[in-house]
């Protein structure tokens, strides 16, 4: 059965209430694929209601224009804030996020993510909730210091740790399996009791990583991959300090 996504204990304002039910309208109309994501596909999965104040939508690449379109017509402001990853629908001082990657390149929306998609309800209207795996892969790409999606990822793991695909998010982060290891190390020590949510095939897997790192020969570029998690606070390290950002490989 669909699970509901209840907002009442946390949308305070009624003009949000509404811009969301309209908003979701206009994109049920549009023949687009969409998926909800963000504070709401965060409540599916943890519980936790958080006052949201924008609403965020997953979508393909290729169906970025149909949506804007569709707002537009509608007379909404719209605008393609980010080539590389985002989009917004604006109505007075209501938004939404129209997010098809994010700005590393490496969490493009694709078919996989509707295939393992959930469905949910929303104000009324039959919608896709982004999987809670791929809520943890763009998750672990936010470290900036003004906002840091640590803990999210931690909750996500404490409430349906038993139910993520491990092996699927493993394939998606080995090229930056670092990542993962330090969230996996946060969860076991914000969560000892609970260490075994992560399965231990995963956690030895990324300990020999780790190990098996110090037998390499550093690079012999000088590489800062921070701006991959943080776009300001590494910006003096390849401006200034003449490192430069290495994406495509591990190293």
């Amino acid at each position: 059965m669909a699970k509901v996504i209840e907002l009442q204990e946390g949308i305070h304002r009624q003009a949000a209430h509404d811009f969301y039910r309209e908003a979701l309208g206009i994109l049920s109309n549009s023949d687009a694929d969409f998926m909800v994501g963000g504070g709401f596909a965060l409540r599916l999965y943890t519980d936790i209601m958080r006052d949201t104040k924008d609403l965020d939508i997953f979508c393909k690449s290729g169906d970025t224009p149909r949506i804007l379109k569709a707002f537009k017509e509608a007379g909404y402001e719209t605008e393609l804030t980010d080539a590389r990853w985002l989009a917004k629908a604006i109505n007075g001082d209501n938004f939404m996020d129209i997010i098809f990657n994010n700005p590393g390149n490496h969490c493009a929306v694709d078919d996989e993510w509707f295939a393992r998609s959930t469905s949910s309800e929303l104000l009324g209207i039959k919608v896709k909730v982004i999987p809670a795996e791929t809520l943890i892969w763009s998750k672990l790409y936010v470290q900036n210091r003004e906002r840091f999606d640590g803990a999210d990822i931690n909750h996500i793991i404490l409430r349906y740790g038993d139910k993520l695909d491990w092996k699927w998010l493993w394939h998606h982060m080995d090229v930056h399996w670092q990542l993962l290891l330090s969230q996996v190390l946060s969860f076991q020590f914000v969560y000892p009791s609970e260490r075994d949510l992560v399965p231990r095939w995963l956690f030895d897997e990324l300990m020999v990583r780790a190990q098996e790192q110090f037998d390499m020969p550093p690079p012999k570029e000088k590489i800062c991959r921070g701006p991959l998690i943080d776009q300001t606070q590494y910006a003096t390290d390849i401006t200034e300090w003449d490192y430069k950002v290495v994406t495509i490989r591990s190293v």
